[in-house]
């Protein structure tokens, strides 16, 4: 009996674990962050200037779902096709009942470490956002499962456009740099309700790794996906690869460079599309 007493606590601290963020997820429906657990983690904030929605032009959250999640306004909170594909799970669908299909789900879960870039390419804007608020950049399966359950608690008390307001508030643009509003000033002199669509581009081309490569710090290496990108928002079904890894960067190196060294209105000619 004992046994089975401590194994029920255990569970039930797990599941406390899983659900233990502070402030809770309802808390945002009408407050900015104060500071996110990335940016604890991070211990550098030089800007930091949340606005609301209807604050920013139409284009940056364009550019957002265009290059991060373009099924934001359908998934709650986890794009399970994407996870499919990311996973390497190639069956059309998936029966418990079917040997094959359980089959493959093993195989592509035994290969999932080896296939991590595609995974956090699969990651949702919501996740994302979790991420930022309350976890770290842990690929642990621990961290990652309680990811999940964030982002689900997240899509049950705030709606589509508060989300996706505090992703584009707190997702760090250059080193020290949070959200559209700081990062839109810093590089191009401008608040962030006045951003063109390729200078929008050009900030979500900057959010896989925006320490190694953002409008203001070797942006050439950027200009690529904010191409892509415009391609996506003006209608083009392609698909925008997923970089393998964030190069290591000194805090020197990532600093941001004076707004005139930022990246132009428009990238140079797309390349062809993959």
């Amino acid at each position: 009996m004992r046994a089975i007493g401590a194994l029920a606590l255990s569970f039930a601290l797990f599941v406390a674990w899983l659900f233990a963020v502070w402030p809770p997820p309802i808390w945002f429906r009408n407050h900015w962050p104060r500071e996110t657990a990335f940016m604890r983690m991070r211990g550098r904030v030089t800007a930091y200037e949340p606005v609301a929605f209807n604050a920013m032009a139409p284009a940056v959250a364009q550019a957002a779902i265009a290059g991060e999640d373009q099924s934001f306004a359908a998934h709650g909170g986890i794009d399970w096709t994407q996870m499919r594909r990311a996973l390497g799970y190639r069956r059309a669908g998936f029966a418990w009942g079917s040997a094959e299909d359980v089959g493959a789900v093993g195989g592509a879960l035994a290969g999932a470490w080896g296939r991590r870039d595609a995974l956090r390419g699969a990651s949702t804007i919501t996740q994302q956002l979790a991420k930022n608020l309350y976890l770290s950049p842990s690929r642990d399966p621990l961290r990652k499962l309680k990811e999940a359950v964030t982002a689900y608690r997240l899509e049950s008390a705030l709606d589509k456009g508060r989300i996706l307001a505090l992703y584009l508030n707190v997702a760090e643009l250059g080193d020290g740099i949070w959200g559209v509003e700081a990062a839109s000033r810093l590089y191009y002199h401008l608040p962030a309700a006045r951003l063109s669509a390729g200078q929008a581009a050009a900030l979500a081309g900057a959010l896989p790794f925006p320490l190694s490569s953002n409008p203001g710090y070797r942006p050439r290496r950027m200009q690529a996906r904010q191409a892509l990108i415009l391609r996506r928002m003006r209608g083009e079904r392609i698909e925008i690869p997923i970089p393998e890894a964030e190069p290591d960067t000194t805090a020197a190196e990532s600093a941001a460079a004076p707004a005139d060294s930022a990246a132009p209105d428009e990238p140079p000619p797309a390349p062809a599309a993959p």
